[in-house]
């Protein structure tokens, strides 16, 4: 005798969900909740938000006509219910694996997947891109972004909800997913005034939409123009967003199902009629359902491995990480210069920099999801003689590039950027990979890059940094390295200068970072000569020279796109020198690559020390 079949396995895609009756979506809820806990307990993932999204998942597929109405999710760290709910459920098993389902919407991988989203802010502008395109073609389909309230501090955000409220007959959606967190604890005005709205009593507030009243009117609401009754006037909740042109909904419970799917059903019929861009606010909890993720919705918010039954577990004795490292140097050096401040666009708990908010509350800045305003912000910061320190994912670092550009390198002004999660990031894919900061950054006047190959030159390189009157990137990757434990003190090393670290003959392998130790691994094989460069940005000629000249060829080697990277400036440096000498260039290639376990992803790509010593042999015809 076989057990019942759950309702879970009968829905494979939005078209049997919606044969479902009210009362068996709440239980298709409860077995979606448990799908997404026992899958990402055994992989790894984001959970408190996938969590908290279940509800909203099921009533969007079950009113809409999707994938012929296009959903774009936000980030997309908050889709692993509508994965499972559109023919992806039997591959959850593979999430963030080698070759597995991505943690985020990618449109290669489902037609469900409108919109391949995983960094914050863009849905709105895909989203109504999608909407005018469906009025361009003369087509009747509709458009929908889930976005956070945590990725609403963005100013893309405010871009696209400008111009999509004169777009009166865009079959638009934003639906607003209000749970007082993004990754780290959501910060500025609009959160405030978020947090005022909600204060108190919230299912009254969802029974008497619209009754709900604000304190003091945050400045972010001159986006909308106060309102006549001057600057301490008082707004409905919707005020924000209906001066923008949009017809505001909500607030509503976001895991009332029985709330949900009428609201989205009379919202269908508005866009129907074209009644202008629609606005839907819903309040949920992330991690709900799963009490210690509603306990510690940070904690969980990307856990690896753990069992369920128990609960994250601290490791015995980890390693120090980079991030960590940074922390405990930012702080020492805060506590030695008073003019250092500290700069992260929501990234706090992920950059290490928990302790310093803490210890200088004063002198920390939590912009939100907004890295534009990050850089200018450091910028006019250190025009008034502060040192400021930019903590930034180097993927995220790519969001401000005009501003690193024309208000800090073009004022040469003495910004230091911690580059975090620089090179390959592993499970969370070619997204979030930081492949591209060193040739983004070299080709830009003033800025020097430092690539520290372990823990203690991270420390170090970050104490020469901060001690320069021009602006600094120091890249480190994720997670730990080599274990060189860092020294105590806030000695530096020489700015510019690299090191031989062992003596060979024939070739000089140059690496860039923490490839350095697969390097010295190789060469012990090879008998080659390993130079640790340091400085991406300016190079040590003299070193480099050296080894041009002592050496029958030459290798670099960086976690890093060869194109426009480290070995390019080797090689550009030595054509300029009119040293010709054989160069095997070793890094990424010029692909995007997908997400997967670290180590195998070096290796698959020949940086892990086997994979050295073989691509030299077949160069050099190494016996």
């Amino acid at each position: 005798m076989t057990d019942k079949p759950t309702l879970l396995e009968n829905v494979h895609f939005p078209s049997d969900l919606r044969q479902l009756t009210r009362a068996q979506l709440k239980q298709l809820a409860i077995e979606l909740r448990e799908c997404i806990l026992q899958n990402v307990s055994r992989t790894g993932g984001h959970l408190s938000s996938n969590l908290g999204t279940v509800e909203l998942t099921l009533a969007l597929h079950y009113v809409f006509n999707t994938p012929e109405d296009r959903l774009v999710w936000d980030v997309g760290h908050q889709s692993y219910a509508h994965k499972i709910l559109t023919g992806r459920r039997a591959r959850m098993p593979t999430l963030r694996q080698l070759g597995g389902l991505s943690g985020f919407p990618r449109r290669a991988e489902s037609e469900y997947d409108a919109f391949g989203t995983a960094h914050s802010s863009t849905s709105i502008s895909a989203a109504l891109g999608m909407a005018l395109a469906a009025r361009q073609k003369g087509e009747v389909r509709k458009a929908v972004a889930v976005i956070g309230d945590g990725a609403m501090t963005a100013g893309m955000a405010f871009e696209a909800l400008n111009h999509a409220g004169v777009e009166r007959d865009a079959r638009l959606l934003v639906v607003l997913n209000d749970n007082d967190m993004s990754i780290s604890p959501p910060v500025g005005a609009l959160n405030r005034y978020l947090a005022q709205l909600m204060s108190g009593q919230f299912y009254a507030a969802a029974r008497n939409v619209g009754k709900t009243v604000l304190g003091p009117v945050p400045p972010l609401l001159e986006l909308a123009r106060r309102l006549e009754e001057g600057a301490k006037g008082m707004v409905t909740p919707g005020t924000l967003f209906e001066k923008f042109g949009f017809n505001y909904i909500g607030p509503i419970d976001g895991h009332d199902l029985d709330a949900l799917i009428p609201t989205l059903e009379n919202i269908r019929s508005l866009m129907s009629a074209q009644s202008g861009p629609q606005f839907l606010h819903v309040v949920t909890k992330k991690g709900h359902g799963y009490k210690l993720a509603e306990a510690d919705p940070i904690a969980y918010h990307g856990p690896g491995r753990f069992d369920p039954a128990v609960g994250l577990v601290a490791p015995a004795a980890p390693r120090q990480t980079f991030s960590q490292v940074f922390g405990q140097w930012l702080c020492d050096m805060a506590a030695q210069d008073e003019r250092l401040v500290g700069i992260t666009p929501a990234m706090r708990e992920g950059s290490g920099m928990v302790a310093f908010h803490q210890r200088y509350p004063a002198r920390y800045f939590d912009v939100g999801i907004a890295e534009q305003h990050a850089v200018t912000l450091a910028a006019g910061l250190a025009c008034e003689g502060l040192k400021p320190v930019v903590a930034i994912y180097s993927t995220f670092l790519q969001r401000a590039y005009d501003q690193l550009i024309h208000d800090v390198a073009l004022q040469n002004l003495p910004v230091v950027f911690a580059l975090d999660r620089a090179g390959l990031v592993g499970a969370d894919g070619a997204t979030h990979a930081g492949n591209y900061d060193i040739a983004f950054l070299r080709c830009i006047p003033n800025i020097s890059i430092a690539c520290p190959a372990d823990e203690r030159e991270c420390r170090q390189l970050l104490t020469c940094a901060y001690e320069q009157n021009h602006p600094v990137a120091v890249r480190y990757p994720r997670g730990a390295g080599a274990g060189a434990a860092p020294l105590p003190d806030l000695s530096a090393l020489p700015f510019g200068r690299g090191e031989t670290r062992r003596q060979g003959r024939r070739i000089a392998i140059l690496a860039f970072g923490t490839l350095l130790y697969p390097a010295l691994q190789a060469a012990e094989k090879l008998d080659a000569t390993v130079i640790n460069m340091r400085w991406a940005k300016p190079l040590d000629l003299a070193l480099l020279r050296e080894a041009a000249e002592a050496h029958e060829a030459l290798v670099t080697l960086e976690e890093g796109c060869i194109a426009g990277g480290a070995g390019s400036a080797a090689a550009e440096a030595l054509q300029a020198m009119r040293i010709t000498r054989p160069i095997l260039h070793l890094g990424l290639p010029d692909r995007f690559i997908d997400h997967g376990d670290s180590a195998q992803l070096l290796a698959l790509h020949g940086l892990n020390a086997e994979g050295i010593e073989a691509a030299v042999r077949q160069r050099f015809a190494q016996p």
